[in-house]
């Protein structure tokens, strides 16, 4: 199987390595000189220092050069950049190939999900996947024992990507809820960034227990609004990766709201961070989204009120001082 991973950051610099331990696979990277870096070095200094590339995985700058002989496309940019880059790919993509997206956020203005994106650019490329769950790439690049997910609408093809992304250390599950796996990943940002303004504001562990369960259940109620499964929600793509994304100091999402917790601009904290945190895109984009589909979303409100720059004096007692509600209210599908 020969594999084109689109994207030199730090996730698709570590599932190149992944899928070298079963494929033929070339890494593309926007920047040609970071692209000589990386093929001269076998480490990515930039997006994922300590970490050695396989000898196997070819370093390639120009993007239909990457993707012409692929079997398999795996998109792993960011999601205000995603359509671009893919439509740049697309002549040299072949109607067999199939796309998977790394990618976990929602398109501005369009409210479309990284899958949407693939069918609209890339409409005779059926075979779509994402790959998503609680994956914070430094423990994977360090080889520490990680779950995932691979999720396609069909069966045999997560199969067999599930047979390009394992390793002995990297356990990948199947799932067929595209819808589902998508909004969990999307969403998971947006509350990483709340509760981590909750512990730089100073507030305790049974406040981040209640904004990750609250959080969960927003992410189930759009989800199912949306068509997904609710049980995906309970697996590795949804409180999987929202306890990963929410609880680590590894998580940028989560980083960046415990620093405006702290008191810094968020524009001074975006400025400082090298990586992309999706969530403060996601925040405005799922707010819209949900708007849409008449679903309630009280933390993901708060977060695009603080992304937008409005005054909020009092985070805390709004989100406390809602009316009181059922705990499940537009969990149960009918």
């Amino acid at each position: 199987m020969r594999v084109a991973v689109v994207g030199s950051g730090s996730w698709g610099t570590a599932v190149a390595g992944l899928c070298a331990a079963n494929a033929d696979v070339v890494l593309w990277g926007r920047s040609p000189d970071l692209v000589a870096a990386v093929a001269a070095t076998r480490e990515n200094a930039r997006y994922l220092p300590g970490y050695r590339l396989p000898d196997a995985v070819r370093c390639e700058a120009d993007l239909a050069g990457a993707c012409r002989d692929a079997d398999v496309v795996v998109v792993a940019v960011p999601s205000h950049g995603f359509r671009a880059v893919l439509t740049a790919a697309a002549p040299a993509i072949a109607p067999d190939v199939t796309v998977v997206s790394l990618t976990k956020g929602i398109e501005e203005g369009t409210h479309a999900r990284m899958s949407q994106i693939v069918a609209a650019v890339l409409p005779r490329n059926p075979d779509v996947a994402v790959l998503t769950g609680p994956n914070l790439v430094g423990e994977i690049a360090a080889g520490q024992p990680t779950a995932s997910v691979v999720a396609s609408a069909a069966p045999e093809v997560a199969a067999r990507l599930q047979g390009l992304f394992s390793t002995p250390t990297f356990r990948v599950y199947t799932n067929t809820d595209v819808v589902g796996c998508e909004v969990a990943g999307a969403m998971k940002n947006v509350i990483a960034l709340a509760v981590g303004a909750a512990a730089g504001f100073g507030y305790g562990e049974n406040a981040r227990a209640a904004l990750i369960t609250r959080g969960l259940a927003e992410m189930t109620r759009l989800g199912v609004a949306l068509g997904g499964d609710p049980l995906t929600f309970a697996g590795l793509a949804g409180v999987g990766d929202l306890v990963a994304t929410c609880s680590s100091e590894r998580s940028r999402n989560r980083r960046v709201g415990f620093e405006f917790g702290r008191g810094r601009p968020l524009a001074e904290i975006v400025a400082d961070t090298p990586h992309v945190a999706e969530g403060l895109r996601t925040a405005v984009a799922i707010s819209d989204l949900a708007a849409g589909h008449g679903v309630e979303l009280p933390i993901t409100g708060l977060v695009r009120a603080v992304v937008e720059g409005r005054d909020v004096p009092d985070l805390l007692g709004v989100f406390m001082g809602r009316e009181a509600k059922a705990e499940l209210d537009g969990i149960r599908r009918a």
